[in-house]
């Protein structure tokens, strides 16, 4: 039996396959624009790049979650 995925990368296919850019390449953009706060990120792909809101906040959130400094 296989784990369902949760969370903010249950969303991931849902994005690669609306937007046409694999994950990596959003999470790259959201990089450049730190340290920008969490809706300030969110609003750049919702504004530059016409993403969904709760696609936006997902690549946001995983991305900000997984990348320690």
């Amino acid at each position: 039996m296989t784990d369902k995925i949760k969370g903010p990368a249950s969303y991931f296919p849902s994005i690669e396959k609306t937007y046409g850019r694999p994950v990596a390449e959003w999470q790259a953009l959201v990089r450049e624009r730190l340290p920008a706060k969490h809706m300030e990120l969110v609003s750049m792909l919702k504004t530059e790049h016409g993403m969904g809101h709760g696609h936006a906040n997902a690549i946001v959130a995983y991305t900000l979650a997984n990348d320690v400094s």
